[in-house]
């Protein structure tokens, strides 16, 4: 995959003005860039512990992120690099709870086969839940949510890793008219977007690790790397290069499936 990062500088070397420069990077990427967008995807397996990320890489990732649009251009967003072996140890031997919400929640997005995945086009395969779960889960709490709760028990869900990743924001500072702050949340998917598909296009891969916000979790581990209180965790990624070959079936929804054209009963033009 090319390194658009170093193209990109290699093109504003070239004596063009600001819009000669947008034009042309713009028809050079522009299929690229849709490439690099489907090839993105979470990696749920061990990475190399023994293969840190160099420090230009992580510095690219960084700028990506900083170059987010967020709401108001507030930036409401603090970056933690974790890369100290002996801290994300640490952190592997927490154990974190799992609730019962995201069990029966999430059990719903499942498929059991690939066909049913590909027919529904949204979700994963069960086979992305761990096997102690799956081992005590029945068909029928599929529709129901019914999911038996002596399943739900703390467990280490941090594969190894050189380096993790925690986005923080500060709940007291919301976008402008913003209810719940949904526009500052939003910005924050806009950071990791970013961050993701420059970590792709470098040959990394990333991981989201949501149970790491949670409020036992979070506890810990603002204390552990002396965050202030006032700051939440929003997301944190595990980042690095995958030991073996992630392989997963993907869907996605048809165009055809979500697109309304000047009307919500108008699905073409």
């Amino acid at each position: 995959m090319i390194d658009l990062y170093h193209l990109s500088a290699e093109v504003k070397k070239v004596v063009l003005d600001d819009k000669q420069i947008t034009k042309l990077l713009n028809l050079y990427f522009m299929p690229e860039l849709l490439s690099l967008i489907k090839s993105r995807q979470s990696s749920r397996i061990p990475f190399d512990e023994n293969k840190p990320i160099s420090q230009e890489d992580i510095h690219k990732i960084l700028e990506a992120g900083s170059w987010a649009p967020t709401a108001h251009n507030m930036q409401n967003f603090e970056v933690i690099v974790v890369n100290d072996k002996e801290l994300l140890e640490q952190f592997r031997e927490m154990e974190l709870p799992v609730s019962e919400t995201f069990i029966r929640e999430n059990y719903l997005q499942l498929s059991f086969s690939e066909e049913e995945l590909k027919k529904k086009k949204t979700g994963v395969l069960g086979t992305m839940f761990p096997k102690a779960w799956l081992d005590h889960m029945i068909m029928p709490a599929k529709e129901t949510g019914n999911v038996p709760l002596n399943i739900i028990e703390p467990r280490n869900q941090i594969y190894p890793c050189p380096t993790l990743f925690i986005l923080l924001y500060n709940p007291q500072k919301r976008a402008p008219a913003s209810e719940g702050d949904f526009l500052g949340i939003m910005s924050l998917g806009c950071v990791l977007e970013n961050m993701w598909l420059m970590a792709t296009s470098l040959g990394l891969s990333m991981h989201v690790i949501s149970s790491l916000s949670d409020d036992a979790a979070e506890h810990e581990i603002k204390d552990k790397l002396n965050i202030p209180e006032h700051l939440k965790i929003a997301i944190s990624f595990r980042i690095g290069y995958t030991a073996a070959e992630a392989k997963y079936t993907r869907v996605r929804r048809d165009l055809s499936d979500f697109v309304h054209y000047n009307n919500y009963n108008e699905k073409e033009l």
